[in-house]
């Protein structure tokens, strides 16, 4: 009986949490964000020009095209849907209880899981769409103004907070735009485009069987300490992302694999084992890779000598982006425009939506507006992200960022290294077999533990 009224109070504090979260993360007031008329803007690796004869900013928006001219209101709308075609993924509220917790909202400690999971779900859009890839409604996606973003959010909030109270979920009603999407006649290749457009989002549900869902990501990175309700750094869900890879059992993911970098340094051999695997009919399978680097930018703050690296890695097109942010808040950084980085932003609490369903609604999984941040507020803590299709691409990109690293560093050390050669050969410890329901090594549970040690505090 003790057990059972334990119970029912964790229950009714997690309501109350999520009631207190709804208030706090959902309050989001739509605020713009403006780009300087006379620098280019970059987008993992694409770039843009809103340059015209006239000085001084320009919103995204759409609330500046009457003012400019058509060639300068192209480039903007090529950019805003380049920018809202990627997957947005934020807080969540009300989805199925984490498994050991009472936990249904992620609100307030998953920020980075969010991040990451941004990482990875563009290094797959990479593979299974191609970077020139966006979706055909990115442009029809809501994009209101403060004051009806406000009466939307009070009604969200308003609507939350009994939901919270009451154990319901808000009914889930399509948009007629939504309605509109699934009625269009679309070519071969773009109903292709569009089925992996949501198969990748749905590797992403909050829910158990979501390959890279957050209730999944829970679980590896129990192996490693962490427990739903912890905060998570850049570095640790690194990797809890190969992990997660690493176990997932969709035929389509088997062609990619995740290496992540042992301190600062990218060992070519290990790189290039993880895409020649052999199968289980022992013919060798060359596999796409998705490489994650954890660095620090400096010591207690971001150190300014490595701005032109950063902005150099988020000009390749097989940058995947950066899970960073400011103190106490995550974030996924996609691209820059002068000193300021672009980023997508996980603090906003958003409803389950059940990616099971036939024609789930895409909206929520894209954000309508960038945000800036100047580059000196970035905290030093960040995990960098490559795509490599090939072996040869792999070799290729460890070229071309060598030479960006070489030049950078200046006389200090540079930021990581590629090496030639495996690990072992530097007298690391070779990972050793391990039992199935052991997901990490010794040697990888202490470097786990010592990068949990040293970065942020999420919130």
């Amino acid at each position: 009986m003790e057990a059972t009224g334990t119970d029912e109070v964790e229950k009714i504090k997690s309501k109350f949490m999520s009631a207190w979260h709804n208030m706090k993360y959902s309050w989001v007031l739509k605020t713009k964000t403006y780009f300087s008329r006379n620098s280019p803007v970059f987008l993992l690796g694409k770039c843009y020009h809103f340059k015209s004869d006239e000085s001084g900013e320009l919103s995204t928006d759409g609330s500046d095209f009457d003012k400019i001219n058509t060639e300068i209101s192209g480039n903007v709308d090529e950019f805003r849907k380049d920018f809202i075609s990627r997957i947005w993924l934020t807080y969540r509220e009300e989805f199925p209880q984490i498994k050991g917790s009472a936990l249904t909202t992620d609100c307030g400690w998953g920020c980075t899981l969010r991040t990451g999971q941004m990482l990875l779900a563009q290094g797959l859009m990479l593979h299974f769409l191609g970077r020139a890839w966006v979706w055909p409604d990115a442009l029809d996606i809501e994009n209101s103004d403060s004051e009806s973003w406000t009466a939307h959010t009070v009604k969200k909030l308003t609507a939350s907070f009994e939901a919270s109270l009451t154990a319901e979920r808000e009914p889930k009603i399509l948009s007629n735009h939504h309605r509109g999407t699934l009625r269009r006649n679309c070519g071969d290749n773009e109903m292709r485009n569009e089925v992996y457009h949501r198969k990748i989002i749905s590797w992403f549900g909050d829910s158990p069987l979501a390959a890279f869902g957050l209730h999944q990501l829970i679980e590896y990175g129990k192996k490693s300490g962490k427990i739903a309700g912890d905060w998570y750094g850049p570095a640790v869900v690194a990797h809890i992302l190969r992990k997660a890879v690493e176990e997932a059992r969709d035929p389509e993911l088997r062609g990619v694999t995740v290496y992540v970098a042992q301190d600062c340094t990218v060992y070519s051999s290990d790189v290039i084992d993880r895409q020649c695997s052999c199968t289980d009919s022992e013919k060798t399978d060359t596999k796409a890779v998705i490489i994650l680097v954890p660095v620090r930018l400096g010591g207690e703050r971001t150190n300014m000598d490595y701005l032109e690296f950063v902005k150099g890695i988020l000009s390749l097109e097989y940058c995947v982006g950066i899970i960073g942010g400011k103190p106490k808040q995550s974030y996924y950084f996609a691209g820059f425009q002068d000193d300021s980085l672009i980023y997508m932003d996980p603090h906003y609490c958003q409803s389950f939506v059940d990616v099971s369903i036939k024609d789930f609604p895409l909206e929520s999984f894209h954000c309508p507006s960038p945000k800036k941040m100047s580059f000196k507020k970035m905290d030093p803590s960040c995990t960098i992200g490559f795509y490599c299709r090939t072996v040869q691409d792999f070799e290729k990109a460890s070229e071309e960022i060598t030479k960006m690293l070489k030049s950078s560093s200046k006389e200090k050390y540079p930021l990581f290294t590629f090496v030639k050669g495996h690990s072992r050969d530097y007298d690391f410890a070779s990972s050793p077999l391990r039992e199935e329901n052991d997901l990490f090594s010794e040697d990888e549970k202490k470097r786990l533990k010592r990068f949990s040690t040293e970065e942020f505090v999420l919130l």
